[in-house]
């Protein structure tokens, strides 16, 4: 397909997702004043998979184990392309994140495109909930929902229209550490004090901190410390996130090291320690650069200017770090707003305020136009 066939098919796009304008709107915002939590995004997954079978697509639910996963697709040719959804709101502030818009952008943008290719491609909407907490792209992925594709797009809101960068590998980790319980008065039995070993272990996080050769962040919370001061704490335990620039470097050399400071601890202080991952292996964000390239050229074409970010300025983690392992993957940021910071309830009002809900337009087209250039390639 020449130059001149893709403008054209183009311009359609952003006819198209300008006429879809106010279905894009009613979507994100029905889903940002109904906010869900990870795996109990019923109304969510309902509402966007309702509306692309509006639009032509076929519907399969209940994907990986997931009851508010899906994959909606339309055409039998490839080039396939995936437009990722994520639609789950975090604990008591909402959409925070701006999954509502993410939403709402993703699915305009698989109608837009698969309006426009017919049989030429296939388009794909993946409904993908629980990013906050499980992922279920991690088990998607390892259930080859991602196989094939010749892209994975999605359009993260922020407050900058950034390309590039990644993420941190992370895979959090409970410890436990038990010992014996005694009145901390008795005479005769001084009991084995867990909370002792968990104090001791968190500080030597810290230290241990300043011994890797590649940035890394170890942090933690005391989530069970004891029943009462005065008994000798015979269970303690916290979470601790554990994160690195690289999947490989976090689970061959920072998990191993932290593990054998548990260990280390508990034989010092004569407990027992139990170290158990309480989420899965996200892991670091591989943005494509030919996809990075083309989305910045297609940004360029409808007036918005994107700060190219170095490909190891990370920030927080997220599984679809897990798809760029398998898929080329594109994960840009677009501005809908200023100075805001995502988890916060700053940014939960700009992801419901009439500003962005005009900027998911701009995500959805770009990501749509993008797709174009990948065809006949």
């Amino acid at each position: 397909m020449n130059h001149m066939d893709k403008q054209a098919l183009k311009e359609k796009i952003i006819g198209i997702v300008d006429q879809m304008a106010p279905e894009l709107k009613q979507i994100s915002l029905t889903l940002h004043q109904n906010p869900e939590l990870g795996r109990e995004e019923y109304q969510a997954s309902e509402l966007l998979h309702a509306r692309i079978k509006e639009h032509g697509f076929t519907v399969k639910q209940n994907i990986s184990g997931y009851e508010t996963a899906f994959i909606a697709s339309k055409g039998n040719a490839g080039p396939n392309i995936a437009f990722l959804a994520e639609y789950d709101a975090l604990p008591e502030l909402g959409h925070a994140c701006g999954h509502n818009l993410i939403a709402a952008m993703s699915f305009g943008a698989a109608v837009a495109f698969a309006a426009v290719v017919g049989e030429r491609a296939t388009s794909y909407l993946i409904g993908c909930p629980a990013e906050e907490t499980s992922g279920a792209k991690v088990t998607m992925a390892a259930d080859g929902v991602f196989d094939g594709l010749r892209a994975a797009l999605i359009v993260h809101p922020s407050d900058d229209n950034s390309i590039g960068g990644s993420s941190y590998a992370t895979h959090p980790l409970k410890v436990t550490f038990r010992g014996q319980a005694a009145h901390v008065a008795s005479k005769t039995d001084k009991g084995i004090n867990a909370l002792d070993a968990l104090v001791m272990f968190y500080q030597g996080i810290r230290t241990l901190r300043q011994t890797f050769t590649q940035e890394t962040i170890l942090a933690g919370i005391i989530t069970k410390g004891g029943i009462a001061p005065n008994v000798v704490t015979d269970h303690a335990e916290g979470k601790f996130t554990i994160r690195a620039l690289s999947s490989s470097y976090l689970e061959n050399t920072v998990i191993p090291a932290v593990k054998r400071l548990a260990e280390g601890v508990a034989l010092s202080t004569g407990t027992t320690v139990e170290t158990v991952h309480y989420e899965p292996l996200f892991q670091e964000l591989i943005n494509d650069p030919e996809l990075m390239e083309l989305y910045k050229e297609n940004m360029a074409l409808l007036g918005e200017p994107v700060t190219v970010l170095e490909s190891n300025d990370a920030g927080g983690s997220t599984d679809v770090g897990n798809v760029s392992h398998i898929a080329p993957t594109l994960h840009p940021d677009l501005r809908i707003g200023k100075d805001i910071v995502a988890h916060t309830t700053e940014f939960a009002l700009a992801a419901g305020s009439d500003y962005a809900q005009e900027r998911l337009l701009v995500g959805a087209k770009a990501m749509a136009m993008t797709a174009i250039d990948l065809l006949g390639v």
